[in-house]
């Protein structure tokens, strides 16, 4: 190989090494390129919580990537949906009926999640009325507060 041949070759790979990164083309639904595709959707959630009994009753908004709201934890709460969220588990999924629970009560507590996750609507509803459903809550702290029963 002659020497204006590597030199060549070599100028060749370092223009492509040049080319910024924002000038990669994702496909698109169609398999065309999608060269100013925007910033991924922010996860966005309500939380409505009631009978705590100790002051933590309220709306809260929970924003995820970046983490914000007015959430009283907004890091730790997305970080812990982001833990449930690990290989695909989805951190809102209702009890199954075949479920075996406890017959405990665990307070009047109640609480609401909606908006959306990980691009997914999410509408889930919360109580304490058994086992299951304060283990639920439980796995679920700090996005639900931690309650003193």
């Amino acid at each position: 190989m002659s020497l204006r041949r590597i030199a060549l070759t070599a100028a060749s790979a370092a223009a492509l090494c040049a080319v910024p990164g924002a000038a990669h083309a994702d496909t698109g639904p169609l398999g065309l390129p999608q060269l100013f595709a925007g910033p991924a959707a922010q996860d966005q959630l309500r939380v409505y919580v009631t009978g705590t009994g100790d002051g933590r009753d309220g709306t809260y908004e929970l924003e995820c990537g970046p983490s914000g709201g007015t959430h009283p934890e907004p890091a730790n709460a997305c970080a812990r949906l982001d833990e449930l969220s690990a290989n695909g588990h989805d951190p809102f999924a209702p009890l199954s009926s075949d479920d075996r629970c406890t017959m405990q009560y665990g307070g009047p507590a109640t609480a609401r999640v909606t908006g959306t996750w990980h691009g997914r609507p999410v509408d889930a509803a919360y109580k304490r009325t058994n086992g299951c459903e304060i283990s639920r809550w439980q796995g679920l702290v700090p996005v639900l507060p931690a309650t003193g029963r």
